[in-house]
């Protein structure tokens, strides 16, 4: 009897330690979802959010830096983002060909609307290490050399609504040593004024052996403007805040709450006030007390990771959204959303197309990486979007417009008539992907709004897709008007939620209207430039079958190249969806593609409708 009631008190002792981590692994950041990426694929095989707009901002030219930065540094990475005085402002970093590797400067870009945007501003510019810098541990000595950037920090709005820009100025002595080692410079700071300038830069806080009497910037507090020094000072009372600074700023520093050196740190509120914290590698803790003191750091359960940022944010819905790399690579692009900013239930692709990396680079990873979003108190665009920031190969800038609520679904088929919708909504439920060389947009074409795919971009192309309700026979009009017939290309692909394509039509640069069968590509018509067609497709999956009229004329039954079970996307898109990089490629490129600098001859095509119907 002893011996059974042992092992019964075993048995419950086990049972409630079991219960007792159950409940602490749900009192987490966690993912009950079953969605899982294919790495084989840019894209992950995810299926899309809905209206989700990517926007390059800005885009390297080293042959020709006055269309691009007026340096020719390639190296551009670690966007961040706010909203203030009606404008966007993203700061990034930038390093003349690979990371880490001096000279650095940090650059902003603004925009009224997200839409268009300025050109690149220095706002902390490159910075004179003094000769016989050395640093402790390391044989180098610093002789003609320049700071890197580097900051996981980019603005702060005060409670007195001013809004600073900070970055971080650290020391690179070779190719092997690491600016985050706590033995840079120190952290720079000015005010965005709103006319668009910037006031002085000062040092708002300094590493070990550095101070206003060995750096080039005076410290803060010699300021005139009191109300700068009581927003730097309000700044540096707020222990979030200081959690972003731990990488840069020296291991001992009193005013980081936690010291260990886990990385890229962003945080939002729980409806009951607790604070989240999250890391890379998908690292995660809860703080009770706005973050002086931490409860255990471990890693989100089921949350796919690697040592690319995470950023996690209180939507405008009331909702929570996670969005990061779910693999071991630097793709795809992908959000997650929860309910209560813990239990995160889904994966949707944001952004699944990687440009050609154009110039090589030390530690240039392949993808959409370090994304961010606008951090608590840094703005709210009026439009109740989610807007991110991230950067493109460790090369081009970008920012994403995520329409909230988050959702994967068309709520019915599409009835798009740009000329007939409002201004501004016409591409509310389209997703487009719109580099500076192949924009997309509304444009009016004989006094009559069109959906506009322009490109002259030799490695990346403009995309606009329409996402459909789930259908095994469907059929769809649209008009389309190639400007031209000697150059550039675009294809209308019909395809299932994970990407895959069963039809392929192609305007291509010899003149034909082609459909492709197989291997190959079947003459439909020859087109003209200037003159609409109008095309009318039927397809039905489980016959694995279309037919077409264009412009009044019947084309022969035709069949899917691949086979579908539904079709839930229309694309169209000027470039083919590239197969690289794969699992396989390397870590980095140490290669540039010849020609990266140059342009294409302008190819466009209007859009006049869109219109589907299916079961």
């Amino acid at each position: 009897m002893m011996k059974m009631r042992s092992i019964y008190h075993s048995a419950l002792w086990i049972l409630a330690c079991c219960c007792f981590a159950g409940v602490q692994a749900q009192d987490t950041v966690h993912y009950t979802g079953n969605t899982l990426v294919n790495v084989d694929y840019s894209h992950g095989q995810l299926a899309p959010a809905v209206g989700v707009h990517n926007i390059q901002i800005f885009r390297a030219n080293r042959e020709h830096p006055e269309k691009a930065d007026g340096f020719g540094f390639t190296y551009n990475h670690a966007p961040m983002l706010a909203y203030w005085n009606n404008t966007f402002y993203v700061e990034y970093l930038s390093d003349k060909v690979g990371e880490s590797v001096p000279p650095g400067q940090t650059l902003v870009v603004t925009s009224k609307d997200g839409q268009s945007w300025s050109k690149p501003t220095v706002v902390f510019p490159q910075y004179k290490i003094p000769d016989g810098t050395t640093k402790e541990g390391h044989p180098g000595v610093a002789k003609d050399l320049f700071a890197v950037m580097h900051q996981r920090m980019g603005f702060y709005t005060s409670k007195s609504k001013k809004l600073l820009v900070l970055g971080f100025y650290g020391i690179c002595l070779d190719g092997k040593d690491d600016p985050n080692d706590g033995k840079g410079i120190g952290r720079v700071v000015r005010e965005v004024k709103t006319d668009g300038t910037y006031g002085p830069i000062y040092f708002i806080h300094y590493n070990p052996k550095w101070s206003a009497a060995n750096t080039s910037f005076p410290y803060y507090t010699s300021s005139k403007d009191k109300g700068f020094i009581q927003a730097c000072d309000e700044l540096m009372a707020t222990p979030l805040m200081m959690m972003q600074w731990v990488e840069e700023t020296d291991r001992a520093d009193p005013l980081i709450p936690l010291k260990k050196e886990y990385k890229a740190f962003n945080y939002y509120h729980l409806p009951d006030g607790r604070v989240v914290g999250l890391w890379k590698n998908a690292l995660t803790s809860i703080s009770k007390d706005e973050g002086k003191t931490w409860g255990p750091v471990t890693r989100a359960p089921k949350f796919v990771n690697s040592n690319a940022k995470i950023w996690g944010q209180k939507t405008s819905d009331g909702k929570y959204a996670t969005v990061y790399n779910p693999s071991e690579f630097r793709w795809p692009e992908a959000i997650s959303v929860s309910t209560d900013g813990l239990n995160y239930t889904n994966m949707l692709l944001l952004q699944g197309d990687i440009t050609t990396m154009r110039y090589g680079g030390a530690y240039k990873s392949y993808g959409p990486q370090y994304l961010r979003g606008i951090e608590e108190g840094n703005g709210t665009p009026p439009d109740g979007n989610m807007w991110l920031t991230y950067s493109m190969n460790k090369e081009d800038i970008w920012v994403a417009s995520v329409p909230v609520p988050v959702t994967e679904k068309a709520a019915a088929h599409a009835n798009d008539v740009f000329n007939d919708m409002p201004a501004g909504q016409e591409l509310k439920l389209w997703n487009i992907n719109s580099p500076l060389l192949a924009p997309v947009g509304i444009q009016s074409k004989d006094g009559v709004k069109q959906l506009s795919l322009q490109d002259k971009d030799p490695f990346d192309f403009a995309k606009a897709e329409r996402i459909v309700p789930a259908s095994k026979r469907l059929t769809a009009a649209f008009t389309i008007t190639p400007a031209q017939n000697s150059d550039g290309l675009l294809y209308i692909e019909f395809q299932d939620s994970k990407g895959a394509t069963g039809i392929r039509l192609t305007f291509d640069k010899d003149g034909s209207f082609t459909s492709k069968a197989g291997a190959r590509y079947k003459n439909l018509v020859k087109y003209e430039p200037g003159k609409p067609y109008d095309i009318k497709l039927s397809l039905n999956t489980d016959t694995r079958s279309y037919t077409m009229v264009v412009n009044g004329k019947e084309i022969a039954t035709q069949l899917f190249y691949a086979p579908l079970a539904e079709v839930t996307r229309i694309v169209f898109k000027t470039g083919d969806h590239s197969l690289y990089p794969t699992q396989n490629a390397p870590p980095e490129q140490e290669f540039d593609v010849p020609n990266a600098g140059e342009e294409d001859k302008l190819a466009i095509f209007y859009i006049k409708n869109l219109t589907t119907k299916g079961n």
